[in-house]
This record gives C-alpha cells, structure tokens and sequence, in this order.
C-alpha cells in the first residue's frame, strides 16, 4: 500500500509504568487500521522496578526487534533511561521525554519534554504517567510530524482503543481519559514544539 508507515519505537520505562499497555495501544490502533505490526519486549525484573523496554514496528519489517541507530522515535517513561536506551535513535529521530527540560540529548534528536510525574500528581492519578505521555507523545505527532513519518495513528483512534480494551470499567476508561487529555493539553499549552 502506497504512503503506508513504516516506522520504528522504542518504549523504555520501568516495571509497574506501564511500558506494554501504551505499546499495546499504539499497535492495537494499527492493526484496526489493517497495518501490519511487530512488538516485542524485555522485562527486566519488572517487578522490582526494573527497566522495561519495549519495541514497536509499524510497516513491512520482517523481524520484531530494533537494531540501535534504527529507531525513529523513542518515548521515555523514567527519565534515567534515555542515556542508555538514546542509542537506538537513528539521527533525525525524535524523543518524548518525562523529565523536565533539559536532559542530555543528541543535537540530531527532536527532543520534546514534560514533567509528567508532575501533572500525574496534579490530576491525583500517580500512576498515569504512561497515559500522560502517551497523549503528549500523540499531541507532538499532530503539532510536529515527529521526524518524517509521524505516527500511524491519532488521538481519537487510541481513545477508540481505550473504550474497547476498558469495556465495563467505566471509572477506568474516565481516569484513562483524564490522563491522555492531560498530556495532550500540556503540548497544546506549549510544552512540546
């Protein structure tokens, strides 16, 4: 299919973050969209707090894994991450980044930051951190196109996807809800490009 995505993310956080929910999300809004998806993911003592990484393919690709230089986005949940999982960036590639401006970060990387620790204590929802960035990370694709190929899938779609995976949860699906919105009113607030 012409101008279909093809592109390549990272999702690094730390056990109980919620690395694999927003992973999954992003792939179950492309595979209603009838694109071909990989994901694969390393939990690292994830219990303990430990890294999780996760990867996520969008496009004709024939293995599940991201070779570093080759990712073109990566959304960091815990700052500490983005040192040592940065280098699957390919330059040109971007980073959503929860953390407060600024951290170390490539030249070549577009980097966009929110302190979404903050905002989660703001909504008093500590552990929607992952959704926060989530909806930011959605917010910066539409504001700024996010490197060449953007996203495979918008706001609206990942909400639809919400809706469906929370069927019955009514005060799961809110709160959900309440943290993508407070994401993407942050970028839209000027936190992003």
């Amino acid at each position: 299919m012409k101008n279909e995505p093809h592109h390549q993310i990272v999702i690094s956080g730390v056990g109980g973050q919620g690395v694999l929910f927003i992973t999954r999300l992003l792939a179950e809004a492309a595979i209603e969209k009838g694109l071909p998806v990989f994901t694969s993911e390393t939990h690292g003592m994830a219990q303990r707090g430990g890294t999780v990484i996760s990867h996520l393919k969008v496009g004709n690709f024939a293995s599940p894994l991201i070779n570093p230089g080759k990712a073109d986005g990566l959304i960091v949940l815990k700052s500490e991450n983005l040192t040592p999982h940065g280098g699957y960036l390919k330059p040109g590639g971007w980073a959503a980044v929860n953390s407060a401006p600024p951290s170390a970060v490539p030249a070549t990387v577009q980097t966009f930051f929110l302190d979404a620790d903050r905002v989660a204590r703001e909504i008093g929802d500590p552990r929607s951190v992952n959704l926060i960035m989530l909806g930011f990370t959605l917010s910066c694709a539409q504001q700024c196109g996010l490197g060449r190929g953007g996203l495979h899938c918008s706001l609206n779609e990942v909400t639809a996807g919400l809706a469906n995976r929370l069927k019955g949860k009514e005060k799961l699906y809110q709160s959900s809800i309440r943290a993508l919105k407070a994401g993407t009113d942050r970028a839209a607030a000027g936190n992003s490009c």
